[in-house]
């Protein structure tokens, strides 16, 4: 089989909204998108997803190198309170639709297709306006995965632990 990369990852999320499409319950792969990362993470690998397997990262920079406008990212978007923001609202949309879901199988399949669509849909207008990438400098998992780097960095450092 081969390894997932940068080069290829892009194939995993164009899979992941057609066949969602088409079976819905395949929405609930979401959780894999977004828990990989953070898995990644809390083995000590740091951001290593988001350098080198991201499928959203992996689309934007193949389809979007072309046609964009190039502008520069605000620096107010690249500041921390925004990523703790966009990282909060995240979880409070992911939290608030599983309980409209009444958190059946299918009612989370739908959320998650949903809030990935829309980041998707998202990251695409940053990658178009912005540079193609420009959605990883704000995406909520990527940030939550450099919160538990950094964390784990404290814990290691710590002289009395």
């Amino acid at each position: 089989m081969k390894k997932i990369t940068m080069k290829n990852a892009w194939i995993i999320i164009v899979l992941f909204f057609v066949l969602g499409f088409f079976v819905p319950v395949l929405g609930i792969l979401g959780f894999v998108c977004m828990g990989t990362p953070i898995l990644q993470a809390l083995l000590g690998k740091g951001k290593i997803h988001c350098q080198k397997h991201c499928p959203r990262g992996s689309f934007l920079g193949k389809f979007l190198k072309k046609y964009n406008l190039g502008l520069t990212m605000p620096k107010w978007m690249r500041s921390r309170g925004v990523k703790h923001a966009l990282l909060i609202t995240m979880i409070t949309m992911l939290l608030l639709g599983f309980v409209h879901a009444d958190f059946t199988l299918m009612g989370m399949a739908h959320v998650l297709y949903r809030l990935m669509g829309m980041s998707f849909i998202v990251g695409i207008i940053m990658g178009l306006t912005f540079t193609p990438r420009s959605w990883c400098v704000v995406c909520p998992m990527g940030h939550a995965t450099g919160i538990i780097k950094d964390i784990k960095v404290e814990v290691k450092s710590c002289p009395g632990c």
